[in-house]
């Protein structure tokens, strides 16, 4: 698969608001400031189509992209950030999973984790809370343009330990990492065609 489209289609804050696409989606999940939205744009290679932030946090809605006219790459509120009140991590943690658990036209996760840091304890319940709910879902370790090259393998496969998934490297300045997860992408597209 190539990419030479893509689009932002919404904003917003809970399931019930979300429309119906009729295309298989990918939700990016992990901790905030783990690099989703450069994820998105890298991997489109349109700069600024998902807005990147400093600030962790910053996204507080599903925002919605169509990808190629082909699959929908959801962007959701990172978890783990301590700076937002309890009552609205709770909130965000509350339409995460009503999404994540009902939305029909979901096919995948991707989790997200930062590949210059050890596991976190948040990144490891989240992959818990995946298991339990027997939802489908693979790992990208993002930045590591942060790590020796000669490493990378090494960390991929030490997340591999922790993780019920294959580990795909990823670096927003080295698009050579792309094919690999647009292969896994697709595969997973294929193996869900009723939904296509």
């Amino acid at each position: 698969m190539k990419i030479t489209k893509a689009k932002f289609i919404t904003s917003a804050p809970s399931l019930k608001e979300c429309p119906q696409l009729n295309k298989p989606e990918f939700a990016l999940i992990g901790r905030s400031n783990v690099g989703k939205s450069s994820f998105i744009n890298a991997m489109v290679n349109i700069r600024g189509l998902a807005k990147t932030s400093n600030t962790p946090g910053k996204t507080k809605l599903i925002n919605l992209f169509d990808i190629q006219d082909t699959f929908i790459f959801a962007d959701l509120p990172g978890y783990g950030y301590a700076k937002v009140s309890g009552k609205m991590q709770n909130q965000w943690q509350k339409n995460l999973e009503n999404y994540l658990l009902k939305r029909k036209s979901l096919v995948s996760l991707i989790q997200l984790v930062d590949a210059r840091i050890p596991v976190q304890n948040n990144d490891l319940e989240m992959a818990e809370w995946i298991d339990h709910n027997n939802l489908p879902c693979f790992v990208i370790a993002t930045k590591v343009d942060g790590i020796s090259k000669t490493k990378i393998k090494q960390v991929c496969m030490d997340f591999e330990k922790h993780f019920n998934s294959h580990v795909f490297p990823f670096s927003k300045s080295n698009s050579s990492y792309n094919n690999d997860i647009l292969n896994k992408i697709e595969e997973i597209i294929k193996n869900n065609n009723a939904i296509c």
